[in-house]
C-alpha cells in the first residue's frame, strides 16, 4: 500500500509505504480505511483493517524523509479517524468504540462505546466537537468543550439507514446514505429539512460527505455525483446548488476540503482523484487584487504581484458584503449585517469586530499601524488590528489624525504590561486623555487657544500640542499632573 503526496496544483510530488501490523501477513493482508492529515499538515495518521494506526512523520518540504513517530495498536480494525487538535486523533473501530489516542504520551483511551460499528465521524468548526455515525443508524455526539453551547452529548437521533455521509455544518447536521435521502437535523436530532431522491433513478447512494473550513457549504457525494448544499443564513435554510455530474466517476468514497475553502478534492473507488476549484465569484480589483468568495462568509484575497494571500472570514458566520481595500493598499475593510472586517495585509492581522446597522457612512484612517480609527455619526472608535472587540469609543467633532494620538505599547515599561492611551480634543480648546486598556479617563487639559496639532509620545507619559498661534506646548500627560494643573486653573479664577 503507497501513500502519494500531491501538491495544491494536483502535482504529485512525493509517496511513501505504509506497513502491516505483523509483516509476516505480506503486504496484502490489510487495507487502508482512512488517513488524516494533522492540523499542521507535518504528519499523516493511517487508519488501517489489521487493527492499527500508523502515524508518519512527513516534515515540511517535498522530499523529506518519512518515519513512523507513534503506532496505536486495537482490538478491531480502525474504520474512520479524524484529527481535530494538535496531540489527539479520533478514530472509530468496528466494535462500536469511539476512542482517542495522544501522540504526544502515544497511549490511547475509549471516549465512549456503543454496539454498533462506526461507519463515519465528523467534527465541528472549531473541531471541539464529535459526531460518529453507526451502522444501526445511531448518531452520537460528544464534545471536547461545547463553548458555552450547553448542546447535549450523547446518542443524538437515529437515522433511518447508516449515515456514511455525516457531515456538521455551522447550523445544523446533515446525514445521507443508502436510502436516497439528506436530512438536514438541528442542534437536538430534530429534522429541519429532508432532500428526498429516491424518485431519480440515476441517483444512488450517499457515500460520504464533507463540510467546508466555514461550515457554510456541504459537498454529498454518490455514484457519478456531487450534490452541493448552501447554507441561507437570511432564511435559515439549506439551499441546494446545481449537482456536479461527472460520466464514468463511479463512486465517491472520500471527500476533503482545503482549509481556505478555496479547493475540494474527491476520491474514487476506481482510484481516481478529481480537485476542483469553489469558489461563489472571483473579482479583479484595482488591477491588483484578486477577490475569491469561496462562501458567503469567506473572502480570500491574493496580491497579484506578489502572490501573497489572507483568508477574510468572519467568525459567525455572517454574510460578507463588498470587500474594500484601502489605506494604500495595505488595510481591508468589510461589512456585514452585524460585523466589521478589518485587516492588515502587511501583517496578516484580522479583527472582526460589532458593528450592526452602520449604514456604510463611516470615514476610516489609517494613520496609525497597530489601530484603525473609525469615524461615524460623532463618534470615534478604535479597533487594533488582531483583537475581536472594539478598544475604546469617544464622542468628539474633531475627526483629523492630527488632532487624535493613540499609543498601543508602542516602548516597554517597567511595571507596566498593557500600555494603550488615547488624546483627542472634547472641543478647539479641550484635550482629552484616556486610558484605554483599564476603561476610564486620566483627565483633561483646557486651554486659551485653538488647537491644530497633538501627539502622545510613546510611552504615553508626554503631551505635545500647537495652538493656532503657533506655540508649542509640553505638559505631563500623568492623571495627577492633569488633574493638579487643572485645580490651579480652577483656583487662579476663583472657583
Amino acid at each position: 500500500m503507497v501513500v502519494l503526496l500531491y501538491d495544491e496544483q494536483g502535482e504529485r510530488r512525493d509517496k511513501f509505504s505504509t506497513k502491516p501490523l505483523d509483516s509476516k501477513y505480506g503486504k496484502q493482508s490489510y487495507v487502508v480505511n482512512d488517513m488524516a492529515f494533522s492540523p499542521d499538515s507535518t504528519k499523516i495518521a493511517i487508519g488501517q483493517s489489521d487493527n492499527i494506526i500508523f502515524v508518519y512523520r512527513i516534515g515540511e518540504d517535498w522530499g523529506d524523509k518519512k518515519a513512523i513517530c507513534n503506532k496505536f495498536v486495537q482490538t478491531s480494525a480502525v474504520t474512520c479517524l479524524l484529527w481535530p487538535a494538535e496531540h489527539a486523533i479520533v478514530y472509530g473501530l468496528v466494535d462500536g468504540k469511539v476512542r482517542l489516542a495522544n501522540t504526544q504520551t502515544n497511549k490511547s483511551s475509549t471516549i465512549y462505546g456503543t454496539e454498533s460499528c462506526v461507519v463515519s465521524l465528523a467534527s465541528n468548526i472549531s473541531a471541539k466537537g464529535v459526531l460518529s455515525g453507526h451502522a444501526d443508524g445511531t448518531v452520537v455526539r460528544y464534545f471536547f468543550d461545547d463553548e458555552g453551547s450547553g448542546e447535549s452529548q450523547g446518542k443524538l437521533l437515529i437515522h433511518p439507514c447508516p449515515p456514511y455521509a455525516l457531515a456538521w455544518g455551522a447550523n445544523s447536521i446533515m446525514v445521507g446514505g443508502c436510502d436516497k435521502k439528506v436530512v438536514a437535523y438541528g442542534r437536538e436530532g430534530h429534522i429541519l429539512q429532508t432532500f428526498d431522491y429516491t424518485r431519480d433513478r440515476t441517483e444512488r447512494e450517499f457515500t460520504v460527505a464533507a463540510t467546508s473550513p466555514s461550515g457554510q457549504s456541504v459537498v454529498f457525494g454518490s455514484y457519478d455525483r456531487l450534490r452541493v448544499f448552501n447554507w441561507a443564513p437570511r432564511r435559515g435554510v439549506w439551499d441546494e446548488a446545481k449537482p456536479k455530474e461527472i460520466v464514468n466517476l463511479y463512486t465517491i468514497t472520500s471527500l476533503a476540503w482545503k482549509k481556505d475553502g478555496s479547493r475540494l478534492c474527491a476520491g474514487t473507488l476506481c482510484g481516481g482523484v478529481e480537485l476542483f476549484d469553489c469558489c461563489l465569484r472571483r473579482t479583479i480589483y484595482k488591477n491588483k487584487f484578486e477577490m475569491t468568495y469561496v462562501g458567503l462568509s469567506q473572502v480570500i484575497v491574493r496580491n497579484l504581484s506578489t502572490g501573497t494571500r489572507v483568508v477574510l472570514k468572519s467568525y459567525y458566520g455572517y454574510e460578507i458584503e463588498e470587500v474594500k481595500i484601502m489605506g494604500k493598499d495595505r488595510y481591508l475593510v468589510a461589512h456585514t449585517s452585524e460585523t466589521l472586517l478589518l485587516g492588515d495585509l502587511l501583517s496578516n492581522k484580522l479583527s472582526e469586530v460589532p458593528w450592526p446597522g452602520s449604514g456604510g457612512n463611516e470615514k476610516f484612517f489609517f494613520e496609525n499601524e497597530t489601530v484603525c480609527m473609525i469615524f461615524n455619526a460623532g463618534e470615534l472608535s478604535l479597533v487594533e488590528y488582531s483583537n475581536n472587540e472594539i478598544l475604546g469609543s469617544v464622542r468628539t467633532e474633531f475627526m483629523n489624525p492630527h488632532l487624535i494620538s493613540v499609543r498601543i505599547n508602542e516602548r516597554k515599561q517597567r511595571g507596566v504590561e498593557d500600555n494603550k492611551k488615547l488624546a483627542y480634543l472634547i472641543d478647539i480648546k479641550t484635550i482629552a486623555v484616556v486610558d484605554l486598556a483599564g476603561g476610564f479617563n486620566l483627565g483633561t487639559l483646557s486651554h486659551d487657544s485653538k488647537i491644530d496639532w497633538l501627539e502622545l509620545n510613546e510611552t504615553g507619559r508626554k503631551l505635545l500640542f500647537r495652538d493656532k498661534k503657533l506655540r508649542v506646548r509640553k505638559k505631563p500627560q500623568h492623571p495627577e499632573g492633569l488633574l493638579e494643573r487643572e485645580r490651579g486653573r480652577k483656583a487662579e479664577r476663583g472657583e
